[in-house]
Parts: C-alpha cells; structure tokens; sequence
C-alpha cells in the first residue's frame, strides 16, 4: 500500500517540532507499505531535506520516508491572516499532488483543517480510500477563544469540518472530547479511532546529556514548559505564580519557558517589567536536547488557557514529553489530563486562574522529595503502559489496512 500522507507540519527528531507524523511513518514502512510525506516549511523545523526548492518544492527520502517540501515558510509568530494564506497556499499545492502522484490510500492530519482538502478531492474525484485524523476541533477551538468571531468565516469553516468527516472512509480522533465532537457532527463509532499523542520511550531513555541553562543552577528546583508561546497556552498563569513566588521570596524555585509562538516577545516584556527572576526563556530544542533537559528537571508543566472546549479536546505532545521522560506533571485545567492525572498519582492539578494555588503547588513539590520521586515513577509507568508510541502506531497503521482493505473488498463486490 502507498500512501500519501498530508501534513503541513511535519518534523523529524532532530527538529523541536513534534514526532507524531514522522513514527507513524516509520511504522508504516516497518510493515511493508511506502509512504508520500506531503509538507511545507517550518520556521527553525527540519523535514530532513536540505537542498534547494525547485519552482517551490523539494523532494527526496528521509530514512524511507519520500517527502515532498513545499517552500511555505511558517511559524507560530505569524499573525492570523498570515496563518491563514499559508494554510490556503498548502491546500492548493496538495491538491496538485493529489491529481499526480500514483498512491493507494489518503491520510491527512489536522491541524490545520484545511489539510481537509487534498483527502476531499482524492476521494470524490479520484475514488481513493481517505482517512483523516483530527487533532483539534475546528472552528469551535478557535471560536471559544475568541480567535476567531466573524459569522461568515466560522460558517465556512464548519461547512469545512463537516465535509472533511463525511467525506473520510474513517476519523483518527486525539482526544476523548474530539471523538464525541465528530460523532455530534453525524458520524458513527465504528467510523471512529481514539488514538491519543503519545509517548516516545526509546527518545527519552537513550542517554542524553543533563543540562540547563546557565542562569539556572543545579541546586534549584526547575519547573520546566517546552511547547508554543501562544494564545492557547495559558502562560501568563504560569507568570503569575511566578510573581507570587517572588513575593514569597522563594529565589529557589525557577520555571524555565522553552518554545516559540506569538506571545513569546510580550510574555518576555512582561517578565523584564515585573523584574521577575525566577523565569527564563529559552529557544526551542530537538527531542535528543530536550530529553537531557527533563532529566534535570523537576516537574513539567502542562497549561492552558481556561476555555472549556480545551478540557477535553486537546492531546498535548508537552504532556506526554513529560511523563516519557519520568516527570511529574502540574496541570492547571480540567479534563481528561487532569483526571489520568488524578488516577495515576502522576502530578499535581490546579484549579484554572488561582496563581496562589500555583505557587502554593510548586512549593508543596519543591519542599517535599520524596513524594516527588514516588509521582516520578508513577509518570514513568503512566508513559510505558498507556501511551507507548511503539504499540499506539501500530494501531494507526491497522486503521490504514482495514480502511484500504475494507474499500478495496467493497469495490470488488460492487464489480
């Protein structure tokens, strides 16, 4: 089976992007099959291709993978309309793919919707099996947000989300709330796959070297968030429990920002004004440098901004990050990370919005070491026996065979 595979972000372990796309991949090759990685550019990303665009792309194998690179330069800063035109851009160009690669099978990966379309045309125009994952709800994410509030735009966006699920053969859903938010929309169960983000074991156990950032001495106890500086992110809650901490005086406990996004440069401004010291920022990392910094880390942090849709309509890779490489997780929203939270005695919860709970937290887990260690061990088992990226891809590539092979026995009966 050959499949074309859509996604617009794509990265591989050396990049500090997320690896999803890239150990499907590999998985799928493992079993035999040939994968097309359609992507475009990502600010500071690596696709593992590096010569030059000819007339806008690039093309060439990386460890088996046949990627097609778009010259669409991207990034996490870009403002909205800008966001948008690149994720416009991308579709167009998939759609020229889609008409001239010879493929067996489509799989597209949201975000953004727009990675809807190639899988739209393939199936309709081209009678080709389409299977599309969903890793947020569109537009009802960015709608709570208040991202997005013109009628007309999230009227054509909901026509969007609604013929990218009726027109796929099958839905890969990356959290219990996305899996009930495509069946509101009128598709079955039996059409639909929860198969959350997960947890790269090997990355994380491999021996990475230890390390912080200078500012930050071995003897601190170091709060750690690796994901986007944006919006949805909730960081000024984080910055909030830090000015409270320095009220507190409590110069020991550091929280170190590592990432990219648009509210990165205004989250720095904000921290130089309030002179607080107990937080450093820091460029995003590849998976290998961010695994030696979780093992000198003490506790992740998994925010986001306090909008109900996110409870449980979100997978964060930050989360899963974490407890990969054994480390206790604060998380400040409810939900269904909250509740494996809670289950597994793996973290700490914290009501949204109450920066003095936050602090109160990130002392409880600076002053008390040994039930750290015991929350530790526990994220380590969390990671292995529930999220496992070795045994959650295998489960992705049997959705892709028994759609392939489903359509394919249908076509031969209907012969």
């Amino acid at each position: 089976m050959k499949v074309l595979y859509f996604h617009q972000h794509f990265s591989i372990p050396q990049g500090p992007g997320a690896i999803r796309s890239y150990e499907m991949s590999k998985r799928l090759i493992n079993r035999g099959h040939q994968v097309v990685m359609v992507c475009g550019s990502f600010i500071g990303n690596s696709t593992g291709l590096e010569g030059d665009f000819i007339k806008g792309r690039r093309r060439g194998y990386v460890e088996g993978i046949e990627v097609i690179e778009f010259d669409l330069a991207y990034s996490n800063a870009d403002g909205f309309l800008s966001r948008t035109w690149t994720f416009l851009k991308y579709a167009f160009h998939s759609l020229i793919i889609v008409f001239t690669e010879k493929y067996d099978l489509i799989f597209a990966t949201s975000t953004p919707l727009t990675a809807g379309i190639p899988g739209i045309f393939a199936k309709i125009f081209k009678k080709k099996p389409f299977v599309f994952e969903v890793r947020d709800l569109w537009p009802e994410l960015p709608k709570a947000m208040g991202v997005i509030t013109n009628p007309f735009i999230i009227s054509l966006m909901s026509a969007l989300e609604w013929l990218s699920y009726h027109s796929a053969n099958h839905l890969v859903a990356l959290s219990p709330g996305i899996a009930e938010g495509i069946k509101k929309r009128g598709i079955k169960s039996e059409h639909i796959t929860l198969i959350p983000n997960g947890c790269d074991i090997d990355i994380f156990e491999e021996t990475s070297k230890s390390w912080r950032p200078e500012t930050i001495n071995d003897k601190d106890f170091l709060a750690i968030f690796a994901g986007t500086h944006g919006i949805a992110n909730g960081l000024n809650s984080v910055i909030d429990a830090a000015a409270e901490l320095n009220i507190r005086r409590r110069k020991d406990i550091k929280i170190l920002l590592i990432g990219s996004g648009q509210l990165k440069s205004s989250l720095i401004d904000r921290v130089n004004k309030e002179k607080l010291e107990n937080v450093v920022f820091h460029d995003p990392v590849n998976k290998k440098l961010l695994s030696g910094l979780i093992s000198s880390s003490n506790i992740g942090l998994q925010t986001l901004t306090n909008v109900p849709a996110f409870y449980y309509g979100t997978s964060p890779n930050k989360f899963f990050d974490y407890i990969a490489g054994g480390l206790p997780v604060i998380n400040n929203y409810p939900g269904w990370i909250a509740d494996i939270i809670k289950e597994t005695n793996s973290g700490y919860v914290v009501p949204p919005e109450k920066p003095e709970v936050f602090a109160d937290i990130l002392e409880e887990a600076a002053d008390n070491c040994g039930d750290l260690i015991i929350k530790s061990k526990n994220a380590k088992k969390l990671a292995i026996n529930r999220f496992n990226r070795k045994n959650q891809s295998l489960n992705w590539v049997m959705v892709l065979e028994k759609t392939y092979n489903k359509v394919n026995d249908e076509s031969y009966l209907n012969e």
